[in-house]
């Protein structure tokens, strides 16, 4: 079942993998009433906590809604919750006890306060509904390894990229006459550095003809930077003409930014502007070059003067041009479309016993101490994200080595007797190994781990 106030629409993402899941032969019933609010409204009423009883209100009516339909569909084997759902997850573990809940994050509700400048107490609430959103999910979904290392320790977690549902693949790229075509979409916020923009196409002049669509708090800055540069802006435009629009320029430019958030994401144009048959043009961060390999044009974040002597070498170069165009429309072909991004999900959810559904697991975590308490936040985020195989060395009573079992395949050794005991049956109930006695004695010559550690000694 796909549950929440998502809206396909505004929210293409959810739309991927609803696609992506029938495409493997699952079937997903729909129980969704969307909350009628895009992107930047939610951000807005959770940025601005005097205005949230309207939000919560318009909540509450929509999940009466969501309740009563749900009771007619039935139980559910997989309740999956579409992205922006940080409450209906909330709801969906009340409503399905018994099911597994599968929440798409995609983006961290702290991480996008930062993003947009809130204050300290804004940002430290909504990382507290960070925290409740994955402690009611069996599985987190999240697009990128610089996510799935910000996820809780102890949760479970899933890498599935953003990718681009059928509409945007509208076959192999048309070349073009006249200046070259140029397009951006999206919010006008840090992550997305429009200014920048603003100030290379200053730059470039009329060798380019940009297209710019959307609204928010940079837009009156990146205006300004263009100057006299003749630009088309458009506040919005509707979903069902988005595709056809990007697929009638060049290129489709990504995001700038050069810290937080803008290191960590994969912007869902990307992905679109690649489907769409366009160069893509994007800063160069490591999240992004995983997901599009050589086929876009990468430039330094922040920096106005790179992003133009690109533009100018596309448009000068207009063979260099089409062979960008076709590479990107190639590899999202073979790697954007809805069944091969959810591949990872899919194999999570037939993972289990004889391919069903992994069930849910409901021993409690072990106790931690109150300094070890303050102390476990900070070790997890630490952890690389392609860690696997993590030994512990004196793993104490196991309150971190419960963790870590939940999360890797992890092995845990401690000499003192006592704790060992304690540690044993903590960390087995979480799917890890413990031995007792010393490294040398217990850990054989030459075997190999991801992650080393040491917390409980002295």
């Amino acid at each position: 079942m796909a549950f929440g106030t998502f809206d396909e629409s505004r929210h293409p993402r959810i739309g991927v993998i609803l696609d992506g899941l029938a495409a493997h032969g699952i079937e997903v019933d729909r129980c969704n009433i969307p909350l009628g609010l895009d992107t930047q409204a939610r951000v807005g009423f959770l940025l601005r906590p005097w205005t949230a009883p309207r939000l919560v209100w318009r909540i509450v009516r929509t999940w009466v809604a969501l309740a009563r339909r749900a009771r007619r569909l039935g139980r559910p084997d997989v309740v999956i919750v579409g992205y922006l759902g940080h409450f209906d997850v909330l709801l969906a573990r009340w409503l399905f006890r018994r099911a597994y809940i599968v929440h798409d994050m995609l983006i961290f509700a702290g991480d996008t306060a930062r993003d947009r400048r809130a204050n300290p107490v804004v940002r430290a609430t909504l990382g507290l509904l960070d925290r409740a959103a994955m402690a009611a999910s069996d599985l987190v979904v999240v697009d990128t390894e610089e996510h799935r290392a910000m996820v809780r320790a102890g949760t479970d977690v899933v890498v599935v990229p953003v990718g681009a549902r059928a509409e945007w693949f509208a076959g192999a790229p048309q070349a073009h006459t006249g200046p070259l075509r140029v397009i951006f979409y999206g919010l006008y916020t840090p992550l997305q550095a429009a200014p920048v923009i603003g100030r290379a196409l200053a730059l470039v002049g009329h060798s380019v003809r940009a297209t710019m669509i959307g609204t928010g708090q940079d837009r009156a800055a990146t205006q300004a930077a263009v100057g006299t540069t003749p630009v088309t802006w458009l506040d919005w435009v509707a979903p069902d003409e988005l595709a056809a629009m990007v697929q009638d320029h060049d290129v489709c430019l990504g995001i700038f930014s050069a810290d937080g958030k803008g290191t960590r994401v994969v912007p869902n144009k990307v992905y679109q502007g690649a489907a769409a048959g366009c160069a893509v043009v994007t800063s160069d961060t490591a999240p992004q070059r995983r997901a599009l390999g050589d086929a876009a044009c990468y430039v330094a974040p922040d920096d106005s003067d790179a992003l133009a002597r690109q533009l100018r070498e596309l448009a000068n170069d207009r063979t260099e041009l089409a062979a960008r165009r076709q590479r990107a429309w190639q590899w999202a072909d073979t790697h954007f479309r809805p069944h091969q991004v959810v591949a990872p999900l899919v194999e999570r959810l037939r993972a289990g016993p004889d391919g069903r559904r992994p069930r849910r697991r409901r021993v409690p975590l072990a106790p931690l101490a109150p300094n070890a308490r303050l102390r476990w936040d900070v070790v997890a985020r630490l952890i690389p994200p392609d860690t696997t195989t993590v030994l512990e060395v004196g793993a104490g009573q196991g309150g971190f080595g419960s963790r870590l079992s939940r999360r890797f395949d992890y092995l845990g050794i401690e000499p003192d007797p006592t704790s060992a005991a304690v540690a044993e049956s903590r960390v087995r109930a979480q799917g890890g190994t413990l031995r007792r006695g010393l490294l040398a004695d217990v850990v054989e010559p030459g075997r190999t781990f991801d992650l080393v550690c040491a917390f409980e000694v002295i």
